[in-house]
């Protein structure tokens, strides 16, 4: 991916001195390296801005932002998410920091009884068969692997043409055969 916000590896991280700088804006709670904790109170304030008419680059500019260090998109990118979220809960779930707060997700397997634990790993047997058969179609496709002749009943049709002197038959067993 060209775009440098979107890909992880391609991320733009943040120098010492932008750290710096974010921090000493009233508006922002926390920053590392690679993210802007941005306060609630600005997450409802820039919220309600948004909703009179402004763009997300005015509102983050008159924060106190600077573009060129936080980014172009990042306003649009926050503020989708925020209108995301307030969707959701209102304007309680932008006042609380929700990250790494209870998380939804599979059960951890020590709390599973043996019965779904069995369940779990039957179905996890069978996505893997599923696998190894669409790679092995696969790889008949790509011509990595000639395809395995069917083995079936050869020896069954040639006992039941030996007691018959068929030609019709034998011309079917040739089919098979090749």
């Amino acid at each position: 991916m060209t775009d440098s916000n979107k890909s992880p590896v391609n991320r733009r991280r943040f120098t010492a001195l932008e750290i710096r700088q974010l921090e000493a804006n009233p508006n922002v709670l926390h920053v590392s390296e690679k993210a802007i904790t941005y306060s609630p109170e600005f997450k409802v304030k820039a919220l309600k801005a948004y909703q009179q008419g402004e763009t997300p680059q005015q509102i983050f500019i008159e924060a106190g932002f600077q573009l060129s260090i936080i980014g172009n998109r990042k306003p649009n990118e926050c503020l989708k998410r925020w209108r995301a979220a307030y969707s959701v809960c209102g304007e309680s779930r932008l006042l609380e920091e929700r990250r790494g707060k209870g998380a939804t997700g599979r059960k951890p397997t020590e709390d599973l009884s043996m019965e779904e634990q069995l369940k779990r790993a039957e179905a996890r047997i069978k996505l893997l068969e599923t696998e190894n058969g669409f790679l092995k179609k696969l790889e008949v496709l790509e011509g990595r692997v000639k395809p395995k002749k069917p083995c079936a009943p050869l020896s069954t049709l040639n006992s039941l043409t030996k007691p018959f002197d068929c030609t019709l038959l034998r011309a079917r067993q040739a089919t098979f055969v090749s």
